[in-house]
C-alpha cells in the first residue's frame, strides 16, 4: 500500500488511511465479510439474529407511540444482510413496515454497490451525512460499526501523557513512536474529560462526533440508537488495538490495507458521554441476555421442528455461537440510548 502522505501519522490518521483510503483502504476495495473475508458478523452467522432485531424494532416503535413515519437508520450495513432480513421480517407487520423509511449510512462506495445488489428491489436511501436526515423519529442501528472507527491512544508515564504515532521508514516498514502531549488541550477540544484515573486512553474522535450528532437528533426528533459491539464495562481503559487478516490476528503494522484494524469499545466511556445530554439515558446488557430475553432459543426450537436433524444441529450451533459466554455472548454488549422519558426496557430486563 503506497502513501504520498507524511511519514509521521497520529494513530487515528494511520488507521483511517489503512482502512478508508479511497484507492487501497481495506474497506474501500473489497467485501471483508463472510467466509471469503476476514471476519463473520452476527447477521451472517444466522438470520435469526436479524429477525430478533426486527422484532425488537417493532416493540421500540410502539414505545415511541407507533409514529406513522419513522426512520430506521443503519450505520455501516456491511454486506446488507441484516437490513435485508429486517425488511423481510417487518413485511409480516404491515403497519410498522409502512411507517418505516429505510436508510443506510456507508462510507465505502464499494460496499454501497454491494449492498444495493443484495437489497434489490427494496426502497432504501443511502445517506453520507447523517445531519441531513429528516425530522422524523429515528432509530439508529450500529452493529459492529463503532469498533471500525479510527482511534487515538495515549499512555501516561509518571505525570506526563504521550500520544502514539506511526512512523514510516519506507513503504513497507512502520513502527510506533510516542510524542508528549497536553491531555487538557485534548479534552478541551473534545469538550469531554477522559483522563481522570486513567493510565491508558483509547478513544475515537469520529465516534464522539457520531454520538454527539446522533444524540442531538434523538433529543430533537425522538427515537434512539441500538449499539451492538464487542467491548467491556470497566471504568479503567486498557490497550485493545488489534488487526485481523484472513481470520487470524495480525500485527497492526503488517499487511497495511489488507487487514482489518479494530479495538474493544469501552462502554463505560460511552455511558459517561451520554450522561452529558439531559434528555437522554442509556441502558446496557450483554448479547446473551439480550437475545435470550428476546426469545431466540424459542424461535430456534419452532424453526427446528420442520427441518432435518443435520440442519437442526447446525442451527443450534450457530445460535450458541451468538449467546455462549465463551464466544460472543459475553464479549458483545448491547446498548440503547433513548429519550429519558421513555421507560422502554425490552431486551434489557434485569440489568
Amino acid at each position: 500500500m503506497k502513501t504520498s502522505r507524511s511519514t509521521n501519522l497520529a494513530l487515528d490518521q494511520f488507521i483511517d488511511w489503512a482502512l478508508y483510503d479511497k484507492n487501497s483502504g481495506y474497506y474501500m476495495k473489497k467485501n471483508p465479510f463472510g467466509k471469503e473475508g476476514d471476519f463473520i458478523t452476527a447477521p451472517n452467522i444466522t438470520r435469526l439474529f436479524s429477525e430478533i432485531i426486527a422484532v425488537w424494532i417493532i416493540t421500540f416503535w410502539k414505545s415511541i407511540g407507533s409514529p406513522q413515519k419513522f426512520n430506521l437508520f443503519e450505520l455501516g450495513a456491511g454486506n446488507g444482510e441484516m437490513m435485508k432480513v429486517i425488511i423481510e421480517t417487518l413485511k409480516n407487520f404491515p403497519d410498522c413496515f409502512a411507517a418505516c423509511n429505510f436508510i443506510i449510512h456507508e462510507k465505502s462506495d464499494f460496499l454501497i454497490n454491494y449492498q444495493k445488489k443484495n437489497l434489490k428491489p427494496e426502497k432504501i436511501f443511502w445517506i453520507k451525512d447523517i445531519k441531513k436526515i429528516n425530522s422524523k423519529p429515528t432509530l439508529f442501528l450500529a452493529n459492529e460499526f463503532f469498533d471500525a472507527l479510527p482511534i487515538k491512544q495515549f499512555f501516561k508515564k509518571k505525570e506526563d501523557w504521550f500520544e502514539r504515532f506511526v512512523e514510516f521508514n519506507d513503504q513497507k516498514k512502520a513502527k510506533y513512536i510516542e510524542k508528549k502531549t497536553d491531555i487538557k488541550i485534548v479534552e478541551k477540544n473534545l469538550e469531554f474529560e477522559i483522563s481522570k484515573k486513567q493510565n491508558i486512553i483509547e478513544y475515537s474522535p469520529k465516534t464522539f462526533k457520531y454520538l454527539r450528532e446522533i444524540c442531538d437528533i434523538i433529543q430533537k426528533n425522538d427515537g434512539g440508537i441500538l449499539i451492538i459491539d464487542y467491548g467491556y464495562l470497566n471504568s479503567k481503559m486498557y490497550e485493545t488495538l488489534q488487526a485481523i487478516n484472513n481470520h487470524k490476528y495480525s500485527s497492526v503494522l503488517d499487511n497495511i490495507g489488507d487487514s482489518d484494524i479494530t479495538y474493544n469499545i469501552n462502554f463505560n466511556l460511552f455511558q459517561k458521554f451520554v450522561s452529558q445530554f439531559n434528555k437522554l439515558d442509556s441502558i446496557i446488557t450483554n448479547q446473551k441476555k439480550f437475545l435470550t430475553s428476546m426469545g431466540i432459543l424459542q424461535r430456534a426450537e419452532i424453526i427446528s421442528q420442520n427441518i432435518p436433524f443435520s440442519k437442526k444441529t447446525d442451527l443450534f450451533y450457530r445460535v450458541r455461537r451468538l449467546i455462549d459466554e465463551k464466544q460472543m455472548g459475553e464479549l458483545f454488549k448491547v446498548m440503547l440510548i433513548k429519550n429519558i422519558k421513555n421507560n422502554f426496557k425490552t431486551g434489557f430486563q434485569g440489568d
